[in-house]
Order: structure tokens, then C-alpha cells, then sequence
């Protein structure tokens, strides 16, 4: 038929089986959790080891009955739709991980305290549910005395919702539950949206494959026929209590206060952690993070922790400059380059410039002032206004350039920092103070292969991050395809309703980086410690490494730990003391071998665990930053956050570095502020350590980009570090109790 695919003839598809022999189908789907309950012994050291630091620190009572535990509260399996895509040949995958591998992977290979599954609801079937659901409690189950395991996993999904306009969008969420009983639980996840276009559209292309890649075939039926289970789900019915509704509906409520009722209905303990608001992967330019604070919109008593950090980037911190403004009129204005940041619309401006070549000098400015317009409309995707462009040619377009690690097309205004600056004088929360955010800080990795806890060592980029290997030369050869513009010297406007469909960044791998951890001071190893230390907010993240860190007000012989929120009017001293992460050793620990077959450490760590010896990396500094919560609708951001307000070098000492400070002018400037620290590591040579390596002219001016290949290590200068969460202290007369 005009306009298909050719079909393959029989003969060429009995060669490609003889030549690259039986498709595998729907291989490691079925492997089972192997490895048993990890020797107690090594537990108890590797907690004995992080406790002797902290007392060589400085470690008090209440310390001392506290144990720092690490985990990963965002992990993705091949249960999710595009970790599935991800795991198929062409786009170099490496075959499934269900979440029996996150299991063994987080004892065995990351060698975690907990973890949490957040498989995309939106991928989610009764069927996949069940599995994950089983599987959780198998791998607690193998874990161990429950008050004391060697693991504690959560069940959890992830609500993924991404509006095509900075008015419509909110992000994604991770939800997990503290029990994992069946009557504890859902009987089915939320998620945000239905995704019926994109899966279609993904299973019709993964068809087209499949016709010209016949060797792979099982493979891509596999997939295709999960994708059709997804689609034909049919939707829950609207306006029925949640337990009313069948458990093979897809259960959708697109924002937040649609996901906060459900999770009211149900009735059961969660957590809900928002997820890499700054990143612009997903995020259209200019989105604001103020409407979050909607009180119908937002959900405090389960919303306690925010994700600074993941695979995919960093969000804490806040910059002044802008994707693009508005002008009286409301027209669009795109910003000229600066020293720290070149917006996408401006670039766009530049490609076509460099395309004029035989057009009068009239006409091509005409077009240049049209390309930055059509980029300022495609929020996202402003490539799309040059598909055929190169990604070289787009430079370091809306990137931090200063910022660590950063998420990739960084939204500043859905920053962690510029967050915390944010009040609304007509609503309360549950502490009766005007209703703000009052967010602990962890990091997760965001991983979509089944690999909780990865970024413990700077090897095997493939593992540590969400690159995989080389797409197929047919992958390629369709992505020049589909970029082919019939004149590219006129720039394209963006379809609003394709949007989010296709033309893909292909420098976002070069802001992949191995995953972050959360950490908690909890009284034990149970899992309702561990929920408990989470509930006080007495958490932190880092952005891989094993740092310890304690950050404390001191309050006569009483300390008052990271996430607590106090109320006071004198001067307020704070102690911060911290630990580099344990220097790694090649290769995995013998108890690894011993409790895993050499084909499934082989898979899953690929022979390189979280490996730790006895030294550790020095702590180079201790920066701290102090926040004041807006008092009046117009101040300057800039004024309110203070970043580093104080920094302290540290002796390259690998036993830590513990100082203590003061805030001298809280009393005189009476007013509520938030302090919290991080703990910066010496430079060591890490994944993605250079971002993306732009080079500049004499003026200033970008005029490179030394691209990552995915089948690179691309090792760079890094100081990885520990955020702590903030304590906040609101002003008030002496005689106020604490909050």
C-alpha cells in the first residue's frame, strides 16, 4: 500500500535468524530475588563504622542512639513505559530489570538500608501492580528480623504529570506507603494522565522496527503487546469512592489536589516527595513553583521531603536570569547573552543567522526575529524550530552554567531556593504559621533500570546513569529522518499539540549523571524508624557518595537536628559536622559472591559494588545558606537568599570537619529564616564531572560544546556533596514554646 513500510521478504527474515540467531523474547522478566538476607556482620560494621566517625566528631547522647542509614526513594523498573523502551536494542538497551533485580541490586550491589519502588502509574496495569506489589514483600521478607533487616522496601508509584504550559504544569511526585500489606495499599496506583497518544504512538513506531530489525521481533511484540495492555485499560469511573471502583482501571486525577483527595480516600500513611522541579526536560520555560503553594493544590502533612537531587540533576539552586520575559504589551522578549547564560530563543535567532546565506539583509533579520519568537512558544522542544540543527549548534542554551550538576534546561523559578522564599499570608498550614513550604531535603536516583543506589563509584557510566549504550545505526538513521525540513532556512513554529511528542534534546545525556541518595538519622534499622526519622524531617541528600552529615541548633545542653522547625528570639548557634564518603575498592566484597551467583552479580553490578574501605574522602568545606521567607509580595528574591551566607574551609582531614557558627543579626532584623548546610567533598574525577564543557570566545561569548558520546566514561573535575535539611527558625518572644 502507498505510503507503508516495505514488508521484508520471507528469505531475508530466515537469514537475519540464522544470522543473529533466536530472538530471546521477554528475557530476565522471570528471575527471581536471589541473594538471602546480607550477614549481620557486615551490616553491624558498616554501622559501626559510620558511628565511630561521628563520635570521633563529636557525637552526643541523643546522636549516639541514632544510626545514619542510606536509600533510594526513586527507583524505576522495566515496568515503567519508558524504562521498558529504554531496556529494547534500539535504543541500546540492555534487556529487562523487574523489580525482583531492584531488590538484589540495593542489598547486593548498592548495599542500601531502604529503598522505594515509584514505577510510573501511568504504566501500571492490575498485573504489574500485583507483580510489584509481591515482590516487595519477598524482598522484605528475606530481609531479616523486620525490627532489624537488612533492607526495608516501600511501595510506592510515581505521579507523572507535565502540563504543555507554564500555567498547567506540576510535576512529578513519587508516593510511597509505609506498609505493604495488601489492605494497606491500593488497589490500584494514580497517576496524572492517560498517555494514550504516546503509547500508541511508541507501539506504532516500535511495529515500523520491527519489520526492518526481524531478528529482534519477540522483543519488539513483547513490547508492543504491553504497550496495547496499557492502552485499552479502561478509565476509573469519575466521581465513585476510590474502593468502588474495579482494580483494572487506570485511576487518573491530573493535579495535585485530585491526587491529594484520592490518597484522603484511601486512608493510608504516605509520602509524597515532588521530584526534580528545576528541570526543563519536561518543565516549560518560565514555569513558576508559586501556585504549588494553592492550598488546594498542596498537601503538607504527607508532602515533608523535596528531592534536591537526582540522576537527573540538581534543583536547589536559584539564578536571576530568565528562558524569557513579558513586556507591557505582552509580547515575548528574548534575552541578549550574558556571562552566565545564553537562553534557547536567543540561539535560535543565531542558527538562523548563520542559514541567511543569499537573503537579503531585510528578510533575514525578519527570520531571525521569527525563530526567537517560535522558540519562546515551544517551552520544552525549541529545537523543533530547527530539527535538523545539530545539537552542537544549540551550544549551552538554558543551562546553569555556574550551578552544580545542574538539571538539565534549568528552570530557576521552580528551584529549591527560591521555593523556600515563598509565603501565603491567606492560608495556615499545620503549624498555624502563614502556609509556606517546609521541606526537608534527600536525594533518590531517578534510575530507570531496576539500580537503586547507583553513584557509589565512578565507573560503568552505563549503570551509574540513565545513558545506555550506542542507539542502532536504524535509530539514528530515523531521528535524521524525522529532523528533515523542506527549507531550512525558515524557521518552523511548534504544533502546541506535539509538543511533548517529539524532538528530543540530545544533549540531554550529557545531564545524566549516577543518582543521588537520601539519608536518615533514624533510632533503627525498622521500618517504622526509618518513616519516623522521614516524618521529622531529620534526613539529607547527597548527591552519590556516602558523606555523613549532622547539622544541630544548639540549645543550652539540648540540640535540635536538621528539619526541626523552633520558634525564638535571641541568637541561635547552630554545629555542623561532616564526613567524606568512604574511598571505594575495585571489584564487590566477598560476602557479595557468597550470597549471589556469578551470573546475577555479573548482570546487576556488573562485578563493581558499593565497595567502601577505611579511608575516607576529606571534607574540603562547610558552606551554609540562610533564607528569609518573603514579607511583602515584591521584595527581591536576590535579597532573601543568601548563598554561601558563610563558608568554612576545612583541614584535609579524612576523620571530618566540624565547626559551629551564629546568626548575629536575627534578633535586629526579627524576622522567620531557614538555615541549612552542605558538606562539600575535596575534588575527585566523576561521571559527567564537566557538564557539558562549553568553550568561550574572548568576550565571553559560547562557541562550543565538548560533547559526551554515551559509550564514554567521560570523566571531569567534581566536588560532590551532602545538602542537610533546614532547620527553621521563626521569630518570636522569648517565652513562645517551640513549634
Amino acid at each position: 500500500m502507498k505510503g507503508q513500510p516495505p514488508r521484508p521478504a520471507l528469505h531475508t527474515i530466515l537469514l537475519a535468524t540464522l544470522l543473529f540467531g533466536c530472538d530471546p523474547g521477554r528475557p530476565n522478566w522471570d528471575a527471581p530475588i536471589e541473594g538471602p538476607a546480607r550477614p549481620r556482620s557486615q551490616v553491624a560494621a558498616t554501622e559501626n563504622a559510620r558511628s565511630e566517625v561521628g563520635q570521633a566528631l563529636g557525637t552526643t547522647v541523643a546522636d549516639a542512639s541514632k544510626v545514619v542509614l542510606f536509600g533510594d526513594l526513586h527507583i524505576h523498573t522495566t515496568y515503567s513505559f519508558d524504562a521498558y523502551l529504554f531496556s529494547l536494542p534500539l535504543m541500546g538497551g540492555e534487556g529487562a530489570h523487574p523489580p525482583n533485580d531492584a531488590c538484589d541490586f540495593a542489598r547486593y550491589c548498592a548495599n542500601l538500608d531502604f529503598y522505594a519502588l515509584t514505577d510510573h502509574a501511568e504504566s501500571l496495569v492490575e498485573e504489574t501492580w500485583e507483580s510489584s506489589k509481591e515482590s516487595i514483600r519477598q524482598c522484605n521478607d528475606v530481609a531479616g528480623d523486620p525490627t532489624d533487616p537488612d533492607v526495608v522496601a516501600f511501595m510506592g508509584f510515581e505521579w507523572s504529570q507535565a502540563g504543555t504550559t507554564p500555567e498547567t504544569h506540576f510535576g512529578h511526585r513519587c508516593v510511597f506507603f509505609r506498609d505493604t500489606a495488601d489492605e494497606a495499599l491500593p488497589t490500584r496506583p494514580i497517576g496524572a494522565r492517560a498517555d494514550t497518544e504516546i503509547l500508541a504512538s511508541a507501539r506504532d513506531n516500535i511495529g515500523m522496527m520491527r519489520m526492518v530489525t526481524p531478528w529482534n521481533w519477540q522483543q519488539y511484540t513483547d513490547y508492543m503487546k504491553y504497550v496495547t495492555t496499557v492502552v485499552d485499560q479502561p478509565m476509573c469511573e469519575e466521581g465513585v469512592p476510590v474502593r468502588d471502583n474495579s482494580a483494572q482501571c487506570k485511576d487518573v486525577s491530573p493535579t495535585p489536589q485530585g491526587l491529594r483527595e484520592k490518597l484522603d480516600d484511601w486512608g493510608f500513611d504516605a509520602r509524597v516527595i515532588p521530584h526534580g522541579p528545576a528541570g526543563g526536560m519536561y518543565t516549560p520555560a518560565t514555569t513558576r513553583i508559586d501556585k504549588h503553594l494553592d492550598p488546594a493544590m498542596f498537601d503538607p502533612e504527607r508532602q515533608l521531603l523535596v528531592e534536591i537531587m537526582s540522576g537527573h540533576g540538581n534543583s536547589e539552586e536559584y539564578r536571576p536570569w530568565r528562558e524569557w520575559t513579558v513586556d507591557a504589551d505582552g509580547n515575548r522578549e528574548c534575552p541578549e547573552p550574558t556571562e552566565d547564560y545564553l537562553a534557547c530563543c536567543w540561539q535560535a535567532g543565531e542558527i538562523m543567522r548563520s542559514r541567511c546565506r543569499d537573503l537579503p539583509a531585510e528578510e533575514c533579520e525578519r527570520r531571525i526575529v521569527e525563530a526567537r519568537k517560535f522558540a519562546t512558544e515551544a517551552y520544552i522542544r525549541p529545537q523543533q524550530v530547527f530539527p535538523d540543527a545539530p545539537r552542537e549548534a544549540w551550544l549551552d542554551c538554558d543551562q546553569c552554567r555556574d550551578c552544580f550538576k545542574p538539571s538539565f534546561a534549568y528552570r530557576p523559578l521552580e528551584s529549591i531556593q527560591y521555593a523556600m522564599t515563598l509565603t501565603r499570608d491567606d492560608a495556615t498550614g499545620p503549624d498555624g504559621k502563614p502556609l509556606r513550604f517546609r521541606y526537608g531535603f534527600v536525594g533518590s536516583s531517578d534510575g530507570h533500570s531496576g539500580r537503586p543506589g547507583t553513584g557509589y563509584k565512578a565507573v560503568e557510566r552505563g549503570m551509574m546513569t540513565d545513558v545506555t549504550g550506542e542507539p542502532s545505526a536504524i535509530t539514528m538513521m530515523a531521528q535524521d529522518y524525522m529532523g528533515r525540513m523542506e527549507n531550512p532556512q525558515q524557521p518552523l513554529r511548534p504544533e502546541p499539540g506535539r509538543i511533548r511528542l517529539s524532538g528530543n534534546d540530545l544533549r540531554v545525556s550529557n545531564f545524566l549523571y549516577p543518582g543521588g541518595i537520601a539519608a536518615v538519622h533514624s533510632a533503627g534499622r525498622s521500618r517504622e524508624k526509618i518513616w519516623d526519622a522521614m516524618q521529622r524531617r531529620e534526613v539529607y541528600g547527597t548527591s552519590g557518595p556516602r558523606i555523613l552529615l549532622w547539622f544541630d541548633l544548639l540549645d543550652g545542653d539540648q540540640r535540635v537536628p536538621m528539619g526541626s522547625q523552633v520558634m525564638r528570639a535571641d541568637t541561635p548557634l547552630f554545629q555542623v559536622r561532616a564526613a567524606g564518603a568512604p574511598v571505594q575498592k575495585p571489584g564487590c566484597p566477598d560476602w557479595v559472591h557468597e550470597g549471589m551467583s556469578v551470573e546475577r552479580v555479573s548482570r546487576l553490578c556488573r562485578n563493581e559494588c558499593n565497595n567502601p574501605g577505611d579511608e575516607r574522602h576529606p571534607i574540603s568545606a562547610i558552606e551554609v545558606v540562610r533564607i528569609r521567607t518573603r514579607s511583602t509580595a515584591g521584595e527581591p528574591i536576590e535579597q532573601l537568599i543568601e548563598d554561601p551566607w558563610k563558608r568554612f574551609d576545612c583541614a584535609p582531614d579524612p576523620a571530618g570537619c566540624a565547626v559551629s557558627f551564629e546568626d548575629e543579626d536575627f534578633v535586629s532584623d526579627g524576622r522567620d529564616s531557614l538555615y541549612y548546610v552542605r558538606a562539600v567533598q575535596t575534588e575527585t574525577q566523576e561521571i559527567i564531572g564537566a557538564g557539558l564543557g562549553t568553550t568561550f570566545d574572548d568576550q565571553g561569548r559560547a562557541i562550543s560544546i565538548d560533547w559526551c558520546e554515551p559509550g564514554s566514561a567521560c570523566l571531569g573535575p567534581s566536588q560532590e556533596r551532602a545538602w542537610s535539611s533546614p532547620i527553621f527558625v521563626d521569630y518570636g518572644p522569648p517565652d513562645a514554646p517551640p513549634a
